[in-house]
C-alpha cells in the first residue's frame, strides 16, 4: 500500500456503518479529512465498495480495506447493508462486523504505515476493544446530533430502570428533556437481556463514552450546550461539533453519494422536471433508505397531497418481500398518478435529495425526522415537516419543532396516520405563508449553518482541531 510519503502525513482507517444515513455523511467528513492532507483508508465490505466511487475518484490517494461480511443467521445471505433490511437488522449487522476484530489486527500488524487512529461509526462501539489492542485512538463518529451521545450512554447503562419507565426524564441534559417509552430509540426498545447479540450491541454502546474523541455532524448555534455538557462529562475537550458536513465545499459527485458519478436516469429527470416549475411552488417528501409506510398511512399522505394546492416530489420506497407486496406496503393507491399528473411526480428510485432541497423550486419538505435529513432541509432553509417514526427521530423532532421552533409535527409514529384533510390544509398555508414562523426561523438557521463552516467559525474549527489532534499522534 502506497499510504503517505515515508510516513509524513497521519494516516487514519476510517470505519463507516452499512446504512446510507450513517455511511454519507462518515464520508463527507473523510473528504474533508482527505483536503486537510490525511491518509486515509476506508474499510468496507465488498458490495458496498461502489458507494465510495465518486470519493476516490476525487481522491485517488485513498486506499480501501475490503473485508468480507461474516455471515449471521439473522442476516439474509448476499446483504451487506441495511437500506436491504431495515432498523430490525441492526443487532445482526453489528454483530457480523465485529467479527471482523481479527482481521483488521492482522492488517494493521501487516502494514508498513499502520493508522494512527481509527475513527469508525457509534454503532460500532467493539472498535473500541480493537483500537485498545492495537494501540491507537478510538475516534466515535455519530452520524446524528450530540444530545444522542448522553442519552444512549445513560440508557445502556441503566438499561432496567430506562425499560420500566413509561416516561425517560433526563435531567442532567440540558433543558431536561422527557420521553415516553414508545418514544425512545427503537434499538433500546428491541435490547433483549437473554440475547448474546443484544448484549455485545449494549457493550458497544457503553464502550463508546471511553473514545479518544467523538465528531459530531452538527453545529454550535445548534447543539452548543450539548457539546459544552459532554466535554465537561467526559472531561476533555475532543467533541468536536463540524456540521452540517454537506456545506462545506464538496464536489457535485459527492453530493450525497451520487450513483455512477453522473445524473443520468431518474435523478436527472426529477431536477429537469424541477426546472419546469416556478420558484417556492414545491414539496418534496421522503422518509428516507429504509422507512416503508404501511397502506393506510400510504393512502392518508396522497390523499393529502392530492387535495393540496402545492406541487410535489413523492419519494416512495416500495415493498420488496412477499408479505410487504400483499399487504401494501409502500403501495400507491390505484389511479393517484394519473389524477396528479403535471403536479407531483413520484419517484420509486434513488434521487439527488440535497441538490433537490437546494433548488429555487422547492419551499418545503416533509421528513421521517431522520438527522441528516434533517440537517440538509436547514441547510436548504426550506420549510420542515417532521413526521419522527423511530430510532432518534423523536429526539430530532423534539429539538426543531418544540426547543427551537424551525419545523412542525404533522404526524408521528410507526403506525401513525395523519388526517388528510388537515395534513393537505397544513400544507396550504404553509405554502401560501412566506412569512409563516417557522419559515423565517429555519431561514435564520440556514444562515447560523452556513456561517459555522465558514473560516474561522466553531465547525470550521472544530474541524482544524481535529485534524491538528490528529497530525499530534505522529509525534
Amino acid at each position: 500500500m502506497s499510504i503517505t510519503a515515508g510516513g509524513s502525513r497521519p494516516h487514519v482507517l476510517v470505519f463507516p456503518y452499512p446504512a446510507q444515513g450513517h455511511s454519507l455523511v462518515l464520508l463527507d467528513l473523510t473528504h474533508q479529512l482527505s483536503l486537510r492532507n490525511i491518509a486515509i483508508t476506508i474499510l468496507v465490505t465488498p458490495k458496498n465498495l461502489p458507494a465510495l466511487h465518486p470519493l476516490l475518484t476525487v481522491h485517488p490517494t485513498i486506499e480501501t480495506l475490503v473485508l468480507p461480511l461474516p455471515p449471521h443467521p439473522k442476516l439474509p445471505p448476499g446483504l451487506e447493508n441495511i437500506r436491504e433490511i431495515g432498523v430490525c437488522g441492526n443487532i445482526a449487522m453489528v454483530n457480523a462486523l465485529s467479527k471482523l476484530h481479527d482481521p483488521i489486527v492482522e492488517w494493521f500488524n501487516s502494514h508498513t504505515n499502520p493508522p494512527v487512529a481509527i475513527i469508525s461509526d457509534f454503532f460500532l462501539g467493539w472498535t473500541q476493544k480493537l483500537a485498545d489492542q492495537i494501540k491507537i485512538p478510538r475516534i466515535c463518529f455519530f452520524s446524528n446530533r450530540v444530545a444522542i451521545a448522553s442519552l444512549f450512554d445513560y440508557c445502556w447503562r441503566n438499561i432496567k430502570t430506562v425499560r420500566s419507565l413509561p416516561v425517560v426524564e433526563f435531567h442532567e441534559l440540558p433543558k431536561s428533556p422527557s420521553f415516553k417509552q414508545e418514544h425512545m430509540p427503537s434499538i433500546i426498545r428491541l435490547f433483549d437481556e437473554s440475547d448474546p447479540d443484544s448484549r455485545m450491541v449494549r457493550h458497544g454502546f457503553i464502550a463508546n463514552g471511553s473514545s479518544w474523541g467523538l465528531v459530531f455532524n452538527s453545529f454550535d448555534f445548534l447543539e452548543g450546550e450539548f457539546l459544552d455538557h459532554l466535554r465537561m462529562r467526559t472531561g476533555h475537550h475532543r467533541s468536536f461539533g463540524v456540521g452540517p458536513l454537506n456545506l462545506f465545499t464538496l464536489p457535485q459527485s459527492l453530493e450525497r453519494g451520487i450513483p455512477d458519478n453522473n445524473f443520468h436516469g431518474c435523478g436527472g429527470d426529477v431536477l429537469s422536471w424541477l426546472e419546469g416549475c416556478a420558484d417556492g411552488s414545491v414539496l418534496y417528501v421522503c422518509f428516507g433508505s429504509q422507512k416503508l409506510l404501511k397502506r393506510k398511512q400510504m393512502e392518508a399522505l396522497a390523499s393529502a397531497l392530492e387535495q393540496s394546492r402545492t406541487r410535489f416530489i413523492w419519494v416512495v420506497k416500495t415493498g420488496v418481500t412477499e408479505r410487504e407486496m400483499e399487504e401494501g406496503y409502500g403501495v400507491v393507491p390505484d389511479g393517484f398518478e394519473e389524477r396528479i399528473q403535471g403536479k407531483g411526480l413520484v419517484v420509486r428510485s434513488w434521487v439527488p435529495q440535497l441538490m433537490i432541497l437546494k433548488h429555487r423550486a422547492v419551499w418545503g419538505f416533509l421528513s421521517y425526522s431522520g438527522w441528516n435529513s434533517l440537517m440538509e432541509g436547514i441547510a436548504a432553509g426550506v420549510m420542515i415537516f417532521t413526521w419522527p417514526m423511530e430510532a432518534d427521530h423523536y429526539l430530532n423532532s423534539k429539538l426543531l419543532v418544540d426547543e427551537m421552533g424551525v419545523a412542525l409535527k404533522v404526524c408521528e409514529g410507526d403506525d401513525g396516520v395523519p388526517d388528510s384533510a388537515e395534513l393537505g390544509k397544513v400544507i396550504d398555508e404553509s405554502m401560501c405563508n412566506v412569512d409563516n414562523p417557522h419559515r423565517v426561523k429555519v431561514r435564520e438557521m440556514r444562515d447560523q449553518a452556513f456561517e459555522a463552516v465558514s473560516d474561522t467559525e466553531s465547525s470550521c474549527r472544530d474541524l482544524d482541531q481535529l485534524v491538528k489532534e490528529l497530525r499530534l499522534l505522529l509525534n
